[in-house]
């Protein structure tokens, strides 16, 4: 079954609704430190792996959701242009995860290979950035739990 797709605005909506709605953010966390969405969540599903200087799978992707988030909890996912977090969002509902939205363009926007905008993203569209990463939203603190789980 595919993912549902939503705009940046639709997500930014339901952010704003007070439901409980949780946004993944699945970018590195070099990336997410540089700026992402309010109160986003930084899971990333691939990394710097510093020796090789390449981006490589987050082995630890799943297992960190799954310890600080509950599977009925609606939950947006989002990258930079939408398809590392539409990936996270399949791994996630085949793991039994039932209201998963990916962000459709991501937070910078999705391209052609011309490099035309063929999907606004949450900055494009001028959308509230925050750059705070602490205890509540950082990867380090989030798979902390996951260790004491």
């Amino acid at each position: 079954m595919p993912v549902k797709q939503i705009s940046p605005l639709e997500a930014k909506k339901l952010l704003d609704s007070a439901d409980g709605t949780v946004y993944i953010d699945v970018r590195s966390t070099v990336e997410f430190d540089q700026g992402h969405v309010p109160d986003a969540l930084n899971i990333p599903l691939l990394d710097l792996d510093p020796s090789s200087n390449q981006m490589v799978p987050n082995p630890d992707f799943l297992s960190v959701v799954e310890a600080v988030l509950p599977k009925d909890r609606r939950i947006i996912c989002g990258c930079a242009a939408g398809g590392r977090s539409n990936r996270a969002a399949e791994i996630m509902t085949q793991a039994g995860y039932q209201d998963i939205q990916n962000m459709a363009g991501g937070f910078s926007g999705a391209r052609d290979p011309m490099g035309r905008l063929v999907a606004e993203g949450w900055c494009d569209l001028n959308l509230p950035v925050s750059t705070d990463s602490n205890e509540t939203t950082s990867y380090a603190s989030l798979a902390q739990r996951r260790s004491k789980n």
